[in-house]
């Protein structure tokens, strides 16, 4: 475990129990609440039944704490070695994270220690000073519910110019990039962070023009057989996808996943990673893209040759 068990979900959700008990706002039906929301499905059969019966002696029969102070729940040294080694991705940069309290910390591991055998090499450029600062003004139009002024370099090198409103920022894992996906005056534009020049914070948007662009939703069907801990790696590689898991006969799983269209080269990518341990059977079009991808891989190692 990276984390003592004292500070996992039973414990935090007692803590925020016997907070609401030291203000005198607890109740029973709150209690089953925090517990829902705090810890486990089943933790509501487990924490109130334990505070009931004095088994765990922190409230009495009025529901007032047992403590004069509400709890608090103090770093480790190794949660702080581990908030630590993040501070070393480029990537929190982008955030202006404050580091007070761990300036004296070893971090956990560092960057060098990482090594990505998926991810393209030509990521964002993390460390760019103009970069965290398009990065941020986007981050504030989002919070802010504020328009943009974007001015970018197109894939074929010519320069655009949006008056738009801000939908999300997105990431990819794959890509190693940023994007900003926009929800007016057009649908769905999207534009790499990377290609941004200037970036202005404009006026707040009406609900009007605040138009979210409608995900297209894909379906995809594949079957593992569980060896070599594949349907382990699955579940964790696809672990951002919707999906439902069926149970087959000899140790075959079949895995449905929902992902968005826009994904689909990256989806792909991923889905090939797992070699002949994996099989698409659904839908014919990805089948196809499979196989013209495999065909090409071949073609270039022929000549190669």
């Amino acid at each position: 475990m990276l984390f003592n068990e004292v500070y996992g979900s039973y414990f935090n959700a007692v803590a925020a129990i016997l907070k609401e008990a030291v203000s005198g706002n607890l109740s029973g039906k709150r209690v089953t609440e925090i517990a829902r929301e705090k810890a486990f499905a089943e933790s509501v059969l487990t924490i109130p039944a334990s505070l009931r019966s004095k088994d765990w002696p922190l409230l009495d029969d009025s529901l007032r704490a047992s403590v004069r102070r509400a709890p608090t729940m103090p770093l480790t040294a190794l949660q702080k070695r581990w908030l630590k080694a993040l501070l070393s991705d480029p990537r929190i940069k982008l955030f202006s994270p404050r580091i007070e309290g761990l300036d004296d910390i070893e971090p956990l591991y560092t960057q060098d220690m990482l090594v990505f055998f998926d991810r393209y090499s030509d990521g964002d450029p993390y460390e760019d000073s103009d970069y965290i600062k398009h990065f941020q003004t986007i981050l504030t139009a989002l919070r802010e519910k504020k328009k943009l002024r974007v001015r970018f370099i197109g894939h074929l090198g010519t320069h655009h110019s949006w008056l738009c409103v801000p939908y999300r920022l997105e990431y990819s894992s794959k890509d190693d990039k940023f994007r900003l996906i926009t929800a007016s005056p057009r649908d769905g534009l999207t534009v790499n962070l990377a290609r941004i020049k200037s970036c202005e914070l404009l006026e707040p948007y009406t609900e009007e023009e605040y138009q979210p662009p409608q995900p297209r939703i894909e379906t995809l069907t594949f079957e593992l057989k569980d060896e070599r801990n594949a349907l382990e790696r699955a579940m964790l590689h696809f672990s951002d996808l919707e999906k439902r898991t069926e149970r087959l006969e000899d140790g075959r799983y079949r895995v449905t996943l929902q992902y968005e269209r826009d994904d689909t080269t990256e989806l792909l990518i991923r889905i090939l990673s797992f070699g002949p341990m994996l099989r698409v059977v659904a839908p014919e079009s990805f089948i196809a893209q499979i196989r013209e991808r495999l065909n090409k891989q071949i073609s270039r190692g022929q000549t190669s040759r």
